[in-house]
């Protein structure tokens, strides 16, 4: 089975982000391994708040995933702050 790492903030009605990524590779029969690069408040109308991940944890989060299964694909979205862009991975 193939696998991807989607890389986005978390949508908190689900239509966007992690979620719908994650929904779309599974539907595509893809395995999806996710790492949240911030949390949000929002609905269908709009994003009412934003919560960014520290850039280390996101690498933490990296670091776990290309450890142990190591995506096929990467698929990157929202990434809100300078800080969590330039997060480095080092790569096993």
């Amino acid at each position: 089975m193939k696998t991807a790492l989607t890389i986005a903030g978390s949508d908190s009605s689900g239509g966007a982000g992690i979620q719908a990524d994650i929904k779309t590779m599974t539907a595509n029969g893809v395995f999806a391994m996710s790492a949240i690069t911030a949390l949000t408040a929002q609905n269908t109308t709009g994003v009412t708040a934003i919560f960014d991940t520290t850039p280390q944890f996101l690498a933490q989060q990296l670091d776990a995933v290309f450890t142990d299964i190591y995506p096929d694909a990467v698929k990157i979205g929202m990434v809100s702050s300078a800080p969590v862009s330039s997060t480095r991975l080092t790569l096993p």
